[in-house]
Formats: C-alpha cells, sequence, structure tokens
C-alpha cells in the first residue's frame, strides 16, 4: 500500500508530526509519497518520493491529511470520484473528521499495518442550478443557499421527489449529510445523526415562523429548491463559496454517485468522538473527577 501525505502548511508543528509519520512508515518499510511543499518546508532528501498535491493523491492508495476539518474537506475534494480511503490526523481545533491526534501517529501506523481499521463509507452530496449550467457541486458536509448580504429573509419552496414539502421563509436553508449534521446544521437546530445513516438533512436558518423545523428524508429522495423574490443568493458547498446568484434560483441536491470513504481505526467509536468534541452527555454543573 503507497500513502500520500498532504497537510495544511499553515498549521504549527507540521513538519514535526509530518517527520514523525515518515520515520514510522519507513520503520515499517511502506511506501508513500509527500507533497512538495511539505518535503520543502522539511528540507526532505532527494530519495523521498514527492509531488503536487494532486499527485500524491492520484499515487496513493490511501490518503494522510494533516490538519483541520478544512484541510481534510479539501482532501475529499481532490479526492472525488477516485473514492480513495482518507485518514485525516488533527492538527486543527474541534477535528470532527479526523482519525487520530499527533500523539497517537505511531500507534495509527501500527494499526494500519496490522489491519486493525475499517473503511468507512459516507454519503456525498451532489448539486446543480441552472444558473450555473454545466457545473456539478459536491459535499461533505453541507449544500447552504442563503440570502447573501440582504438583510430581509427569503422564501425557500421546498420539494421532495417532486412533492411541493414547504416554503421556508428563513435567512437560509442548510442541505446536509449524516457527516454535516455536527457541522452548520447542527449550530442551526439540527439534529445529530449517525453518520453511516443513509439519510439527508434540511434545515432552515434562523426560520421566520416556529413551525419551520428541521426535516429528515431518505438519501434517495432529490430535493428541489426554489427562491423567488430575493436580490440575490449565496450557495455554498461546505462552506465554500459557488457563486452569488439573482434569482430566481433553482437548485437541486440529491446524493452523489460516489461516496466519502473513511479510514476508521476499530477502537473508537462515533459516540467517544461527540463525548469528547461536544461534551456530549455531560453535566456542566458538576466539578470533573
Amino acid at each position: 500500500m503507497k500513502f500520500g501525505i498532504i497537510g495544511n502548511l499553515r498549521k504549527p508543528g507540521l513538519g514535526e508530526v509530518v517527520s514523525r509519520l515518515i520515520g514510522s512508515l519507513k520503520k515499517h518499510s511502506l511506501e508513500f509519497v509527500v507533497d512538495e511543499q511539505i518535503a520543502k518546508l522539511l528540507a526532505l532528501q532527494s530519495n523521498v518520493a514527492t509531488a503536487k498535491r494532486e499527485g500524491c493523491v492520484e499515487q496513493a492508495d490511501m490518503v494522510i491529511t494533516f490538519g483541520g476539518d478544512g484541510t481534510f474537506l479539501g482532501a475529499a475534494r481532490l479526492v472525488g470520484k477516485q473514492a480513495k480511503p482518507i485518514l485525516g490526523i488533527n492538527l486543527g481545533k474541534l477535528g470532527f473528521l479526523a482519525e487520530a491526534a499527533p500523539q497517537e501517529i505511531e500507534e495509527t501506523v501500527d494499526d494500519l499495518v496490522a489491519k486493525r481499521y475499517v473503511i468507512e463509507e459516507r454519503l456525498l452530496l451532489s448539486a446543480v442550478t441552472p444558473s450555473l449550467a454545466g457545473k456539478i457541486f459536491h459535499a461533505v458536509n453541507d449544500i447552504v443557499v442563503d440570502k447573501s448580504r440582504s438583510s430581509r429573509v427569503i422564501d425557500l419552496e421546498t420539494c421532495i421527489d417532486g412533492k411541493f414539502a414547504a416554503t421556508f421563509r428563513a435567512d437560509g436553508l442548510i442541505v446536509s449529510t449524516p457527516t454535516g449534521s455536527t457541522a452548520y446544521a447542527l449550530s442551526s437546530g439540527g439534529p445529530i445523526v449517525i453518520p453511516t445513516s443513509s439519510v439527508i438533512g434540511i434545515t432552515p436558518t434562523s426560520p421566520h415562523t416556529l413551525s419551520g423545523r428541521p426535516l429528515i428524508v431518505p438519501d434517495s429522495s432529490i430535493i428541489s429548491v426554489t427562491v423567488k423574490g430575493a436580490d440575490e443568493v449565496l450557495l455554498s458547498a461546505d462552506g465554500r463559496a459557488e457563486g452569488i446568484l439573482k434569482p430566481p434560483v433553482e437548485l437541486t441536491i440529491k446524493k452523489a454517485e460516489y461516496p466519502l470513504r473513511l479510514v476508521k481505526r476499530l477502537h473508537r467509536s462515533y459516540f467517544d468522538v461527540l463525548r469528547a468534541k461536544l461534551l456530549w452527555g455531560t453535566d456542566p454543573r458538576k466539578e470533573p473527577a
């Protein structure tokens, strides 16, 4: 197996943790290729295989990312339909998508060698709009349409499989994967969803009425959103702006044709992650033991 190593050059300590990974991979005689920008940062020897970031992904059987969730999302965009498994090492803050901390690098490589891991498939979203003909957006977390720079709420007519569901009067609408349920959707009052669930979430942001509640639909659903009457709307995928559009805007969102594949070690469950990252289920009134 060959590993492609990429990371966020702005993260403090990147050089140290990548060096530790390289040392551990060499110890087990494993092949790897390093992003040439990281290689330059570390002043690696010429006998170490390097490539541009895209080349690291193309050459690798498994991609290892160093950074936060933003770095992981960028790697997922690079991997795309190649659907190569991605292992995240967290150098960020919350790090929901990363599987290991820097201090666990040697242990993680040992697990890879001993095959103490699984490849977990996660649902991706794809979206198209006639306003940006020929362009397909993909998202690990969410597709969002919102009111952009306007101070007024907008009306988002929403249909599921061609059947009218509701018109949400709100600042915007988040269509999220189960993976993205703990991202923007959670901060907007959406539910936490087990990442391997076969569903899609629909969550209005700052709805104008109390009846504007989150909705969960099967991942086989085709979701159509039409925005009229606003000055402009912003379309984004995983927090990345894709376009500021003039209404009427029609957007079609559905499950992507290929999945995201995450490397997950066997000893950690999703509930462990929730408890660690969100202090889920804890009583803030109690002092730690």
